[in-house]
């Protein structure tokens, strides 16, 4: 098989799961994507392979800055501190080993609402700034995933116009 067609399918593999680590953050899925096409440049070594690379690693970072900006935004608002959100990423993470599947969003969601409840010592006011925080952060995930997505469709438009033109 040619090295250049096995690194396709690998990296094609490892954008696939990228895109699935922007949504279950247990891999830092953005990141691995643009490792990935990186990788795909280098073993092309062509200029549809280091344009695929730039404009992906610019849809990339567009997508991890507006989710951080968008979260952040609202977290700074309703004034939830980052202790609350560690506490949902630290729970999550437990309840992914715990509850296959759906532990890791069962885990976020305790975690967050418990430090709120603890911070705010009110049932109401833990519930409205844990909502908000939760749905601010899938805010973020979808906007980081929709520039995953694009990232890898540039991806595999490079890839058809590599291999049609080789």
């Amino acid at each position: 098989m040619d090295t250049q067609l096995l690194w396709t399918i690998i990296c094609g593999l490892l954008i696939l799961l990228g895109a699935v680590g922007v949504v279950v953050p247990v891999l830092p899925g953005s990141i691995l994507i643009a490792l990935s096409l990186l990788a795909w440049a280098i073993a092309v070594s062509s200029p549809v392979g280091w344009v695929v690379f730039v404009v992906g690693l610019l849809l990339v970072t567009v997508g991890m800055l507006s989710s951080a900006v968008l979260t952040g935004r609202v977290m700074r608002r309703r004034q939830i501190p980052g202790r609350s959100i560690l506490a949902g990423l630290v729970l999550g993470i437990v309840g992914f080993f715990i509850i296959p599947v759906v532990g890791l969003l069962i885990g976020f969601i305790l975690g967050l609402f418990g430090s709120e409840l603890a911070r705010q010592r009110s049932f109401a006011a833990a519930l409205s700034s844990s909502m908000a925080a939760l749905r601010a952060t899938g805010l973020g995930l979808l906007a980081e995933f929709g520039f995953a997505s694009l990232a890898g469709s540039t991806w595999i438009i490079g890839v058809w116009i590599y291999f049609a033109n080789r």
